[in-house]
């Protein structure tokens, strides 16, 4: 059943006008609705981004969203002309490049929000 439904991930931030002027300006993202709790950002897939306020914003350890695109190194120099920062890693089996990591099949790259959210890009052959 679920894998019929729409998908969407929510992202937790600290300052609602922060967050907003950093997903528009720094992702040229423009919220699509907007309800009390927060705003909800649409993707071409219909996928959906709710970026929302609580005290537990930035706590996740992980990669909290993704977005598979078809030129990682063009989306990359288009985000980094806006301000984006690509977080660099160097531990066993994870080491990147010029903020990239090759798994083979797949590149991937990450970046972070100002809570410290961090987020994905990444390239599936």
């Amino acid at each position: 059943m679920l894998k019929n439904g729409r998908f969407h991930a929510a992202v937790a931030i600290s300052d609602p006008a922060r967050a907003r002027a950093w997903f528009e300006a720094k992702l040229g993202l423009v919220p699509d609705q907007e309800d009390p709790g927060g705003v909800w950002y649409r993707f071409a897939s219909e996928g959906w981004l709710y970026v929302y306020q609580s005290g537990s914003a930035g706590t996740a350890q992980n990669t909290v969203a993704g977005w598979t695109v078809s030129d990682l190194v063009a989306e990359m120099a288009e985000l980094r002309a806006r301000g984006v920062v690509f977080e660099d890693y160097d531990m066993p089996g994870l080491k990147t490049v010029d903020g990239v990591v090759d798994f083979g099949p797949a590149k991937v790259a990450w970046f972070k929000d100002p809570d410290g959210n961090t987020f994905e890009l990444s390239q599936v052959a």
